[in-house]
């Protein structure tokens, strides 16, 4: 059992929530891990490079002289790649770098990456988070009095307007709803910050 900090607003201290590592997958497969994250890495690629031919850039298709006799290097027209402005002798096409992993897998590599943050101590789990108005104000007094100083991954159990208006102007904040959790998100930020409800809702 990992026990879990769980904080007001204020920074202080309310409770202690007790989490089964069994409940995550009871240990950290960090093969799975690393095929996620090349899986989302990849997925990120547009693929869309693409260089023109011989036979696609403008110009003759004539033998610019004959092949003998001149006393220069026999050449054919001038669209091959030797020549300045020539097609490409091995062009780039678009290509899809799209990969694919089956859903328990991810969701597995998922709770991989949660047990990992929970195990270094990396999450920081709020009683509530309510706001009468966006104001971001208060959003960055609570990443200060939470002691969240670097990159982080706000998770809520459902969507909030105010909390995202008030959330988003932070630099390097990304917010989101526990449903959309994945083992990307969860390792490119240094905090997981979540709420209460958004924990026993993911662990349910």
């Amino acid at each position: 059992m990992i026990e879990v900090p769980v904080y007001n607003q204020a920074g202080s201290k309310v409770d202690t929530f007790q989490l089964d590592e069994a409940k995550l997958g009871g240990e950290v497969r960090k093969s799975l891990l690393k095929q996620a994250i090349v899986m989302y890495h990849a997925n990120t690629r547009q693929g869309t490079v693409q260089t023109k031919a011989r036979g696609e850039v403008a110009g003759s298709t004539r033998k610019m002289f004959r092949q003998k006799g001149t006393g220069n290097a026999r050449t054919g027209g001038i669209r091959n790649p030797i020549k300045k402005g020539g097609g490409h002798a091995k062009q780039k096409r678009p290509k899809s770098w799209r990969q694919a992993m089956p859903q328990k897998a991810r969701r597995l590599a998922r709770n991989s990456a949660l047990l990992l943050k929970f195990q270094a101590n990396d999450v920081r789990v709020v009683d509530n988070v309510a706001l009468d108005a966006p104001k971001t104000k208060v959003v960055a007094q609570m990443y200060k009095a939470l002691g969240i100083d670097r990159s982080c991954l706000f998770a809520l159990a459902e969507r909030n307007e105010n909390v995202e208006k008030s959330a988003r102007n932070i630099d390097r904040t990304k917010l989101t709803t526990v449903a959309k959790l994945n083992a990307w998100d969860i390792l490119k930020h240094r905090t997981l910050l979540m709420t209460r409800s958004g924990l026993e809702q993911l662990l349910a």
